[in-house]
């Protein structure tokens, strides 16, 4: 396997939000961690800049990489963002008691290693208080999946919470943990040390492999791919 290359200069800060209204609350409460985390970085002398993936822009690519198995136009240009950050901040809206549908279809089109030791921050809104643990129950294991390292606080704001001191302090506790990560190089040190300790999807876009590296005659390989196992050997 190809060993990740290891960080240095510049971090990269990417914010995904699958909000899809003008303005976004969503992208409000994204917004306000991104820059605290920023100016975290900032004041401890790191050099960082922000991107941002707006995902409502590409719901037409992302359903028809679902359908064919293969990226295309701008959705190419944000996976590369992301394969590209040091931390991200995921923001959803929520709808019927769930993270948007929007944000679950992007995440089911990336490579299962595209965020392996990626600080994460999460966040959610929505128009009632009932939903405050989607981030925890639904965000967190499905970033879990991907081996991504998700701060501990998560943060989610309800309309009343908006004029809320304790949000303030909840998106800079967030802040604070993502930044202490990004600035510690976690991902460069664990995936540069260990990269090929990992079980890899095959074609992974960070893997660095083509798919003729596969070997696609082993026993296994050919059972998957519906070719039956070979015949004893004579």
């Amino acid at each position: 396997m190809t060993t990740m290359p290891v960080s240095s200069g510049t971090r990269h800060l990417v914010v995904v939000n699958a909000g899809t209204s003008s303005p976004s609350s969503s992208r409000l409460i994204a917004d306000r961690i991104a820059q605290a985390t920023l100016e975290q970085l900032h004041a401890t002398g790191v050099d960082a800049v922000l991107d941002v993936i707006e995902l409502g822009p590409l719901a037409g690519e992302v359903a028809h990489a679902i359908v064919s198995g293969l990226p295309h136009g701008a959705l190419v240009e944000a996976i590369g963002q992301l394969a590209a950050a040091d931390g991200v901040v995921v923001s959803t809206p929520v709808y019927k008691a769930g993270m948007s549908g929007l944000l679950k279809a992007f995440v089911d089109v990336l490579d299962n290693d595209l965020l392996i030791a990626v600080p994460v921050a999460l966040a959610a809104t929505a128009g009632s208080a009932r939903h405050a643990l989607v981030a925890d129950e639904q965000l967190r294991p499905l970033f879990a999946y991907l081996r991504a390292l998700v701060v501990p606080t998560s943060v989610f704001a309800a309309p009343e919470d908006w004029a809320d001191p304790a949000l303030a302090v909840r998106v800079r506790r967030s802040a604070t943990e993502l930044a202490a990560l990004i600035a510690s190089g976690v991902r460069s040190t664990i995936t540069g040390q260990s990269w090929d300790r990992y079980q890899h999807s095959w074609g992974g876009t960070m893997t660095g492999e083509a798919s003729d590296a596969i070997d696609l005659d082993t026993d296994l390989m050919r059972l998957a791919t519906g070719r039956g196992s070979p015949g004893p050997s004579r």
